[in-house]
């Protein structure tokens, strides 16, 4: 139990710092797929923040899983977001990406990928089925993350090329 307990408290810490990330990089990027993907992943992680800190207090004040404490979380909306923000910058990306734009989006994918592996690994190391409901999902989520985040760094970096994918428009036309 003390494990499981010292692992949410890193998960607490891990969306807060997360949350905190993405905002400061919402508020100082340029690039408009940029900012939108930032600003969504921050609220999302914000509440992920917000169900562990309810899970924690209940889970610390009876010494078990909460029973009755709704610990659902929202699906994410990062994947539409960032197709509509990547269509309404169209194939020019006027206000270009910047390297330290990139790089965000590369620590970015980083957090995305070692977060969803842990919510794997407390999903996989729990023998309660609500428990691993509950880490499945964060772990879906922030895998969603990473790929819409890896789909935001093709993005800056070949935007027309990216288009040509996402729209599978082949050169013969087809």
């Amino acid at each position: 139990m003390e494990e499981r307990l010292n692992a949410l408290e890193i998960a607490l810490n891990n969306e807060m710092n997360e949350h905190k990330f993405y905002l400061t990089n919402a508020e100082r990027t340029k690039n408009p797929v940029g900012r939108a993907m930032f600003t969504q992943i921050a609220g999302e992680e914000l509440e992920h923040h917000e169900r562990l800190k309810q899970l924690s207090e209940v889970w610390k004040k009876n010494d078990k899983w909460p029973e009755t404490v709704p610990l659902k979380v929202k699906e994410t909306a990062v994947k539409s977001v960032f197709f509509t923000a990547a269509k309404a910058a169209g194939g020019n990306q006027e206000a270009g990406t910047n390297q330290d734009e990139l790089q965000a989006i590369r620590t970015a994918i980083d957090f995305e990928a070692k977060g969803a592996a842990f919510y794997a690994r407390l999903r996989d190391q729990s023998t309660d089925p609500k428990e691993k409901a509950f880490f499945g999902l964060l772990a879906d989520i922030e895998h969603e993350h990473f790929a819409s985040l890896k789909d935001t760094e093709e993005f800056f970096v070949n935007p027309a090329g990216w288009f040509q994918k996402a729209e599978k428009s082949g050169l013969d036309g087809a």
